[in-house]
């Protein structure tokens, strides 16, 4: 689909063709799969049309841009096609789950799972509070999300996604019902949410082979038995101060890092990263005195070759299992933090402007299905010949070039004018109503009322 060119002549060797009509026809096979997710051919076409401008790189990317790009008058219908148009926004993700196992493959496959933040304003946003979110480093004000990242041999790509919903919120159900979360919403940690995912995961027939994740996720002793009870190996992060369970009892894992011999340590590396290699010092034991056949439980500790600084990782695994395989799924983790940047950087994962459950969760399947679509070109291109001089053609450059030979329309003048048109229109009627709020407060100012007490955390589980 994607192929380079070999040629004697400099100028062309530094350069790769993209075969536009395959690329549209594996984009039409895409829509057609999803197609019975929509009663109608209406939103169906607004959602094809959604994702097209997507994929084509605005700078900034809500349903004003969108609309533009795609050719609308107005964001009307890219707005209704969120928040009230029917269809189902369940089954197109489980369409997506399948379109990416099938294409990465499910030979040796990794599911890692991780929460990103959205830094938002105001308060009635679903799911915002402030909180920790690893996206600013600090409490922000954010709406928080866990998601899951299906890493195959070539690739990775967003499978699902749930939002999490503070304690804050659960215990309003007024506020629960007025940003469309249902009626029956309890809180849930954002283990538990993880753990829901990889249940809904293994019920499509889609088993990984393990599942990694950070401290978060690697802490909490409900996810790691749910896990077990699933037969699914993990390679879970732990804090350096967490205690495992030997035969004689409790011990800190620092403690059992320190007392190791220096034999004990392998040099190995822990996947290729953007710099090359990324070698470590890995050891592990085991921590049963007569662990079952072909499993176990583990401790396997990463060290630091220049700092000494360690890191921890639980491990189970129903057959047995490698060092060498266990770090290769501990480095697996790497890849959604990778996910998550191309994922808002390519088709804007974090720049929906919606406040309802709704409509937040039919933008992020569509980002994400956008997302899988462009990881899918990238990993199905065959290699550059030795003498092009090139790498192969990555995710990003793969929407780079789609972005400005298929999915980049040339809109007439007129056009353009009418959206600044719309625009301004559009804020002159929103700067009246914000002045006659404004006006009739100050006329009729509310009784003060005492504050709510404050739903901030710093920890992540949470």
């Amino acid at each position: 689909m994607i192929k380079c060119v070999k040629t004697d002549s400099p100028t062309t060797a530094a350069a790769a063709s993209i075969d536009l009509d395959a690329c549209r026809d594996r984009f039409s096979e895409v829509t057609a799969a999803i197609a019975g997710r929509f009663p109608r051919v209406e939103p169906r076409r607004h959602a094809t049309a959604f994702l097209r401008a997507l994929m084509a790189g605005p700078s900034r990317a809500n349903c004003w841009t969108l609309a533009e790009h795609a050719g609308y008058r107005s964001p009307d219908a890219f707005q209704y096609l969120l928040a009230q148009s029917v269809w189902d926004h369940d089954g197109l993700r489980d369409d997506l789950r399948t379109f990416v196992v099938d294409h990465l493959g499910r030979d040796r496959a990794v599911l890692v799972l991780d929460e990103t933040g959205d830094v938002k304003k105001g308060v009635h946003t679903v799911g915002v509070q402030r909180q920790y979110t690893g996206t600013a480093g600090r409490i922000e004000n954010a709406q928080v999300a866990v998601y899951a990242v299906w890493a195959g041999r070539r690739s990775a790509a967003f499978i699902d996604r749930e939002l999490y919903v503070p304690r804050s919120w659960t215990a309003d159900p007024a506020r629960c019902a007025a940003a469309g979360l249902p009626e029956d919403l309890v809180f849930a940690t954002k283990p538990a949410l993880a753990l829901r995912i990889v249940q809904r995961t293994v019920a499509a027939d889609a088993v990984p082979g393990f599942v990694t994740g950070d401290e978060v996720y690697g802490n909490d002793p409900r996810l790691r038995a749910g896990l077990e009870q699933l037969g699914i190996g993990y390679v879970l992060a732990v804090a350096s101060t967490a205690t495992v369970a030997l035969a004689t009892g409790p011990v800190g894992a620092a403690v059992l890092a320190a007392g190791l011999p220096e034999e004990s340590w392998q040099l190995r590396s822990a996947g290729q990263g953007s710099k090359g290699q990324r070698w470590y010092q890995w050891a592990y034991l085991s921590l049963e005195e007569r662990p079952p056949a072909g499993g176990g439980r583990y401790l396997l500790i990463r060290r630091n070759r220049t700092t000494g600084e360690l890191a921890f990782y639980r491990c189970w695994t129903p057959a047995r299992a490698t060092l060498a395989e266990l770090v290769r799924v501990a480095g697996t983790r790497w890849r959604v933090e990778e996910a998550f940047q191309t994922g808002k950087v390519l088709t804007a994962l974090d720049e929906h402007q919606v406040r309802r459950y709704t409509s937040w969760a039919r933008w992020t399947v569509l980002a994400m299905l956008a997302h899988a679509f462009l990881t899918v070109l990238a990993a199905e291109q065959p290699a550059p010949e030795e003498d092009t001089g090139m790498i192969a053609l990555t995710r990003n450059e793969t929407a780079h070039l789609l972005a400005a030979l298929l999915f980049t329309h040339h809109h007439p003048e007129q056009h353009r004018w009418a959206w600044s048109a719309w625009r301004r229109r559009h804020q002159l009627r929103a700067r009246h109503c914000h002045y006659q709020r404004q006006q009739t407060r100050m006329q009729h100012p509310a009784p003060l009322q005492h504050r709510r007490p404050s739903q901030n955390t710093s920890a992540k589980g949470r």
